[in-house]
């Protein structure tokens, strides 16, 4: 029996989960295991395709990220009475602000810890973009959001196009004995890369509008309005009822205002659906490799959440006093959960392309 590709919606549950639990440490130990799981996952079951080559890049902005963040710390300065690491000439500045001065450990250990979760973050989105395919992502978004999950999915093909465009102008280049180093090179990889580009868009253009992209089945004003209401009500109480789950504070604000919110929004997909007339050709069907990958993902995040109530103070390590990150096992194992996919989907060798 001939395995089969895993679904892409899975992979992006698995690795936004990721991200969520990500978002609730600022433990470096915590958030590099977070790394190495997505990590290992990508090596373990990545394709050749080209969007499966663009995840060192996603690694390298997130190094960027944090080198910014703890930059930024150095740049405005700051004398809280810490350990200081080294004191820079200060420039003053308008409205009794400065840059520069004194750099203590305790802001630089904050900077690198804020830019650290950002970074995986990213690394996350950036796993889920190796692992799923985006056009097959595309045929699984509700008639809704076609439009939107069209603009989406070109705009999350361009970072692997560009690395796939790269590499073909290096491999040409070096076929023909050009500069592979130096500021020529990179002139001689940028203007093939953009006009290639260039191409590649116009070719998305003409085979939209050779499918009918844009055509609508009528629909009357009222109805419209309503589906575009429910849609932007829902959305809106999602994005409140997670950021009340993720802080908190207010037992109204989270969960029950997530449910709502999810509610209306299928509310408005299942009537937005009626005014975008597709067909799904071979759709990709959802079985139990798919329902495990997500398991261990949200799994994963749940598992967290709650062994947070257990020992929280391990998530956030002490910067006043300044303290040594010190990990939970039951952290460590509630994260270990989400490389449950690197063994349960399909390996790549074995995906029919």
């Amino acid at each position: 029996m001939r395995s089969r590709a895993l679904h892409p919606g899975a992979w992006w549950a698995w690795a936004l989960a990721l991200a969520v639990a990500a978002s609730r440490t600022t433990n470096p130990l915590l958030l590099g295991l977070i790394i190495a799981v997505a990590g290992f996952v990508v090596a373990n079951r990545r394709t050749d395709a080209p969007w499966a080559l663009a995840f060192r890049l996603y690694v390298y902005v997130g190094a960027l990220i944090v080198a910014s963040r703890v930059l930024f710390r150095i740049l405005i300065g700051g004398d809280d009475g810490g350990h200081v690491l080294f004191t820079l000439p200060r420039v003053p500045l308008a409205a009794g602000l400065s840059l520069f001065g004194p750099a203590s450990a305790e802001e630089l250990l904050g900077g690198f810890y804020d830019g650290l979760r950002l970074a995986t973050m990213v690394v996350c989105v950036g796993a889920a973009n190796a692992l799923a395919n985006p056009k097959r992502l595309l045929k699984a978004v509700p008639g809704a959001l076609y439009e939107v999950g069209t603009a989406v999915t070109v705009a999350l093909t361009v970072a692997p196009q560009l690395v796939e465009s790269v590499q073909r102008v290096r491999r040409a280049r070096r076929l023909r004995a050009g500069r592979s180093r130096g500021l020529r090179a990179v002139k001689g990889i940028v203007v093939p890369v953009l006009a290639d580009a260039m191409d590649r868009s116009l070719r998305l253009a003409a085979a939209m509008d050779s499918r009918g992209y844009g055509r609508r089945a009528y629909l009357g004003t009222r109805l419209r309005a309503l589906i575009a209401a429910c849609v932007l009500a829902g959305l809106v109480g999602v994005c409140v009822g997670v950021y009340g789950v993720l802080d908190g504070t207010s037992s109204w604000l989270g969960v029950p205002l997530l449910a709502a919110g999810l509610t209306v929004a299928v509310v408005g997909f299942v009537l937005g659906g009626r005014r975008v007339r597709r067909t799904a050709y071979r759709p990709d069907p959802w079985r139990w490799p798919e329902t495990l990958v997500v398991a261990a993902g949200v799994g994963a995040c749940a598992l967290l959440f709650v062994t947070a109530r257990i020992d929280p103070d391990r998530l956030f390590p002490s910067l006043s006093p300044l303290r040594w990150p010190e990990v939970s096992w039951a952290h460590v194992l509630s994260l270990l959960v989400a490389v449950l996919p690197a063994f349960v989907a399909p390996r790549v060798s074995e995906v029919v392309r």
